[in-house]
């Protein structure tokens, strides 16, 4: 599936110019039609949309091109631009994949000094709770109190976190929010069943619960899973028509499924809400 270059102009915003530029600069893998005009794939897509949103955010072009070049060699070998976020904050620009940030010209992770420090204050007086908790386990402690402890625990200790939510949904199995953030711990860890199991199960509590529907959509596009991913994404796009991320999921999944139509509609509507 291929896109020319006024359809990825009207997607994307971007001029035509534009386009070609960042095509001649070698991080876009377009080809050619019988026509010999340029065609690009969802990847390219990905990154051009990134290049827009720095461009957007006031980047220099000559700053975006060295950072571009710096996110490829730093990331593993088969391992494509593409699949990392890419963003401006302020004046600077960061890398986020999965849990990792990074500043891409110095190459210095960004987590330790934000998240992570808060995290470590935290920690030992999460802990102290979930110990005093476990001790009033047998005076009753109810679902709520586990699912707080669980939230605080998260940053930190994701196993105990991930052992607090169970207490609360073994308590309480209707605990709609503890379901949710606990397929979202095992999402993390790559237990994409797990994941599904739960966000399903906040979906089957509470049929209006958008980031289950979202999170359901993620768990199930990462599973291979295209059409149900699609059919979670167009629910979480139903109850909440501004979810920008959603539009741009589902675009990829019926991009991969065949469906370019689809797939030309939803970037478009996540262009509209981006700009």
């Amino acid at each position: 599936m291929s896109y020319s270059v006024r359809e990825v102009s009207a997607m994307l915003g971007l001029s035509t110019g534009q386009i070609r530029a960042w095509a001649a600069r070698g991080f876009l893998t377009p080809e050619r039609d019988t026509d010999g005009g340029l065609r690009f794939g969802f990847q390219d897509l990905v990154i051009l949309r990134t290049a827009g949103e720095l461009t957007a955010a006031h980047i220099p072009p000559r700053k975006i091109r060295r950072v571009l070049e710096s996110v490829r060699e730093q990331l593993p070998e088969g391992r494509s631009i593409a699949g990392v976020r890419i963003a401006a904050d302020g004046e600077r620009v960061v890398v986020r994949d999965g849990t990792a940030v990074w500043n891409p010209e110095s190459g210095q992770s960004l987590f330790d000094f934000s998240i992570d420090e808060i995290a470590e204050k935290t920690k030992p007086i999460a802990l102290a709770a979930v110990r005093e908790a476990k001790a009033k386990q047998e005076d009753g402690l109810d679902a709520d109190a586990w699912y707080e402890l669980a939230s605080d625990l998260e940053l930190r200790d994701p196993s105990e976190a991930r052992d607090a939510y169970e207490k609360a949904i073994a308590l309480d199995p209707s605990h709609v929010d503890a379901h949710v953030n606990l397929g979202r711990l095992f999402h993390d860890e790559g237990a994409l069943d797990l994941a599904a199991k739960h966000y399903r199960a906040a979906l089957n509590i509470d049929h209006d619960h958008p980031v289950a529907a979202f999170n359901l959509g993620v768990a199930l596009d990462d599973l291979g899973r295209l059409s149900d991913a699609a059919d979670a994404y167009r629910r979480a796009i139903e109850l909440d028509p501004d979810n920008a991320d959603a539009h741009y999921n589902l675009a990829g999944v019926l991009e991969r499924s065949g469906d370019k139509a689809g797939a030309v509609r939803h970037l478009t509507r996540y262009r509209a809400l981006t700009r």
